[in-house]
C-alpha cells in the first residue's frame, strides 16, 4: 500500500483503508456517503525538503443521507487513526451530488400531485416518457431551505429510446425538492405549455443526411517510437518533467513541473490544476433564473471522466494512464483510459533564409499532450494541458456537448437564442478557474502586473514611435486580484526572488491571459456570491496547505464568500513569498443555431512563457527533421534530407 512518492495518486488499497479506520472508529454506518475522496497532500516544504516518510492523509466528506449531517474527515492511513471530524455548520455547504439521488429525485416528483398536475397540463400524462433532471439548487433567498439538502427539478420528455430528450423541455415547472426528507417543498409554474418538436437527434441519417465521402484519411505515425519516457507517474519530455495525478474532484492534476536547461533541472510549477467551474445561465425568468453550476465542487467532474478511445478522442501513438477514484460509498472505481498523454507537431518552431550568409534553416515545433475529457450532464469538457519544446506552458478547455434548453416563443427575448422551432437555449458562461502554485526557480516568487504605456511627444519621443511598459509590483493579497485589460496589452510576471540571468534580471514567467469577459451577472446576485472567484480574472494569494478550492471546500448548498474571497481576507504579503495564482478564464456563450443539435467544440484557455527564464532561446539545439523524421540540412538554398 506504500506510495512511491508523497504525492503520488491514492491507490485503491489506500481508499479501502481510509474507509475501513472510518468505519473502526465509528463515522460509517447505512447512511453513510463519501464525497471529496482525495489524496491530502503533504505540505509543500516537507516535499520539497525530501521529508522521509510522510504520513498519508485522505480527505472525505461524509453525508449521512437520513438526517442530512455531514463531516469533514481526514484519515491517516499510515497509522490507521481520525486525524480530523469536523461537524460543517448550516451554512458551510453539503456534499456534492450523489449518483443515487438521481433516481430518488425522479421517484419524489412523479408522486408529486402538484408536478404530475404540471406536466398534464402541458398534455403530458405518460410519465415513463418523462426524464427527469435534477440540479444543483443554489441558494436564492428560501428560507425554508437553509439547512436542507435541496435540488431543483425540470422535466424532458422522450418519446422512444432514441429520441433525444433535450431538444424536448417541458418548460415552465421546476420543482424545489428537499432530498432528505423525500418532500417537493414548491412547484414553480410560468406561461410556456408547448414542448418543442423537432427531433434533436444527431445521429439519425434523416437529420444529418448523407455522411460526406470525400475525406481522406489522416495518418499519424512515429515509427520509432514516442519521444517521451513515463514512470512511477512521472513523465519526461524534451527538457520538461511532471508528475501526474488525478482525483474525483479536480480531475487531472500537475505537479512538480520543472525545465532542465544545459543540465540544470529547474522548478516551474509545484501544482496546477482546474480547481473550480461555474457555468452561470443569464434566463431571469422563474424556471431558469437560478441555473447556474459549479461543476467541480458540486458534480465532482473528476469522477465523470471519459474512458478515452483511440481514434476517437485520440490520434497517434497514445499512452493512457487510469484513473482512481472512490464512489458514494468510499468503494475505489477505476476509470479506464482516463488520462490521454501523446505528443503532436505544431508546425513551425523558429525559421530563417539569410540572404547573407545564403543559409536557410527551419525547426519545427512540437508539443506534449496531457489531457482528459469529462461529460457532466448536457455538456462534455476536455481539458488540456501543453508543453511546448521551448518551454511553453499552455491550458486548454474546450467545451463540447448539447447546449442546455427551455421553450421559446419565437419572439425576440434577449436572453436565449431560436435553435429550432418553439426551442430556445439561455445565454450562459462557462468559467474555469485554474490553480497555479508556482515555483519559478524556488517558492520565493513576486507578481507584476505588466501594461504597455504610450509615451507622450517630447524630447526622448521626438517622432512618436516610442513603446514602453509599466511593471507595477502586486505587494499584498488584496491588490493580487486583478482583472486583464487587452487594450494596454496587460500580462502577469512571475518572478523568482532567488535567480537571476546571465544579464542579471530576475528569471521568470509571464501568464498571457484570453482576457475574455469574468462573471457578467450583477454584483448583488445570489450566483455571484457564490462564485465570487469568477469575477476577475487574476488572484494571487500566499500558499497555504489546505486552500486549493476557488469556491470553497463544500460548495452545494455554501451560501456565499467561501474560497478565494475569504482566502484573501487577511491580505497576506505576497512579495518574494511562496505565493499560489488563480486564474479565471472561460466563455460568454450567446448560442448559435449552429450550435445545434450538437455543439461544435468551442475553445478557451492560457498560456505561460518564460521570460528572462532563459539566457538565450533554449531550443538552438533541435535539430532539422524532413520527411519521415529523417535530420535535414539546408545550405546555400538547398536542401538536403
Amino acid at each position: 500500500m506504500t506510495p512511491t512518492h508523497p504525492l503520488s495518486p491514492l491507490s485503491a488499497a489506500e481508499i479501502d483503508r481510509a474507509r475501513e479506520v472510518l468505519a473502526a472508529a465509528g463515522y460509517v454506518s447505512d447512511a453513510t456517503r463519501f464525497g471529496y475522496v482525495m489524496l491530502r497532500e503533504p505540505d509543500k516544504a516537507d516535499v520539497l525538503a525530501g521529508t522521509a516518510e510522510l504520513p498519508r492523509e485522505v480527505g472525505a466528506l461524509l453525508l449521512d443521507v437520513e438526517t442530512g449531517a455531514v463531516v469533514e474527515t481526514i484519515t491517516d492511513v499510515t497509522s490507521g487513526t481520525v486525524v480530523r471530524a469536523r461537524p460543517l455548520g448550516t451554512h458551510e455547504g453539503t456534499a456534492p451530488v450523489l449518483d443515487e439521488e438521481i433516481e430518488l429525485l425522479d421517484e419524489i416528483v412523479k408522486a408529486d400531485a402538484d408536478f404530475v398536475a404540471a406536466l398534464a397540463r402541458r398534455g403530458v400524462t405518460d410519465l415513463s416518457k418523462v426524464r427527469t433532471l435534477p440540479l444543483t439548487a443554489g441558494v436564492f433567498g428560501y428560507d425554508d431551505e437553509v439547512g436542507k439538502r435541496m435540488f431543483r427539478v425540470l422535466a424532458l420528455y422522450m418519446e422512444d429510446e432514441r429520441d433525444i430528450p433535450w431538444a424536448h423541455p417541458i418548460d415552465g415547472v421546476v420543482a424545489h425538492v428537499d432530498v432528505i426528507s423525500k418532500r417537493c417543498l414548491r412547484v414553480i409554474e410560468t406561461a410556456f405549455e408547448h414542448i418543442p418538436q423537432e427531433s434533436g437527434d444527431y445521429l439519425d441519417p434523416a437529420l444529418t443526411g448523407p455522411m460526406r465521402t470525400d475525406l481522406k484519411p489522416i495518418s499519424i505515425t512515429q515509427p520509432e517510437g514516442v519521444s517521451f519516457t513515463l514512470e512511477d507517474d512521472v513523465l519526461s519530455w524534451q527538457n520538461w518533467r511532471v508528475r501526474v495525478g488525478f482525483n474525483g474532484r479536480e480531475g487531472l492534476t500537475l505537479h512538480q513541473v520543472s525545465f532542465t536547461d544545459r543540465g540544470d533541472e529547474r522548478s516551474v510549477l509545484y501544482r496546477a490544476s482546474i480547481s473550480e467551474m461555474v457555468v452561470n445561465y443569464a434566463d431571469p425568468s422563474p424556471t431558469h433564473g437560478w441555473n447556474n453550476y459549479f461543476d467541480a465542487g458540486e458534480y465532482q467532474f473528476g469522477r465523470l471522466a471519459n474512458s478515452l478511445e483511440l481514434g476517437c478522442d485520440c490520434l497517434g501513438e497514445i499512452t493512457y494512464l487510469d484513473a482512481v477514484i472512490a464512489d458514494d460509498f468510499g468503494t475505489p472505481q477505476t476509470i479506464r483510459n482516463a488520462i490521454c498523454i501523446h505528443e503532436e507537431d505544431y508546425g513551425i518552431l523558429w525559421k530563417h533564409t539569410d540572404e547573407f550568409t545564403l543559409t536557410s534553416a527551419t525547426r519545427r515545433q512540437r508539443r506534449l499532450v496531457v489531457s482528459f475529457f469529462t461529460t457532466v450532464g448536457n455538456y462534455d469538457y476536455g481539458f488540456y494541458f501543453y508543453f511546448y519544446l521551448d518551454g511553453t506552458f499552455e491550458v486548454e478547455a474546450k467545451a463540447t456537448g448539447i447546449v442546455f434548453v427551455g421553450a421559446h416563443d419565437g419572439g425576440d427575448y434577449p436572453y436565449a437564442t431560436e435553435l429550432a422551432p418553439g426551442l430556445g437555449a439561455p445565454v450562459h458562461q462557462h468559467l474555469f478557474c485554474a490553480r497555479l502554485d508556482m515555483t519559478v526557480d524556488g517558492i520565493r516568487n513576486a507578481v507584476d502586473e505588466v501594461d504597455i504605456t504610450r509615451v507622450e511627444l517630447g524630447d526622448d519621443n521626438p517622432w512618436g514611435a516610442a513603446i514602453a511598459r509599466t511593471a507595477t509590483r502586486l505587494r499584498t493579497e488584496t491588490e493580487g486580484v486583478r482583472d486583464a485589460d487587452g487594450t494596454v496589452g496587460r500580462v502577469w510576471r512571475v518572478s523568482s526572488a532567488e535567480r537571476t540571468n546571465r544579464l542579471g534580471h530576475p528569471t521568470s514567467y509571464v501568464l498571457y491571459p484570453e482576457g475574455k469577459a469574468p462573471l457578467a451577472n450583477h454584483a448583488e446576485s445570489f450566483s455571484r456570491k457564490r462564485a465570487g472567484f469568477a469575477g476577475h480574472h487574476l488572484w494571487v494569494t500566499r500558499y497555504e496547505r489546505d486552500e486549493l478550492w476557488a469556491a470553497g471546500y463544500a460548495v452545494n448548498m455554501h451560501p456565499g464568500g467561501a474560497g478565494l474571497p475569504a482566502y484573501i481576507a487577511g491580505d497576506r504579503d505576497i512579495d518574494g513569498q511562496d505565493v499560489v495564482l488563480w486564474h479565471t478564464f472561460g466563455l460568454t456563450h450567446f448560442p448559435r443555431t449552429e450550435d445545434w443539435p450538437i455543439m461544435p467544440v468551442d475553445y478557451t484557455g492560457f498560456v505561460m512563457k518564460p521570460e528572462g527564464f532563459f539566457d538565450r532561446n533554449p531550443t538552438l539545439d533541435v535539430p532539422a527533421l524532413g520527411r519521415g523524421g529523417h535530420a535535414c540540412a539546408c545550405e546555400g538554398g538547398a536542401c538536403h534530407c
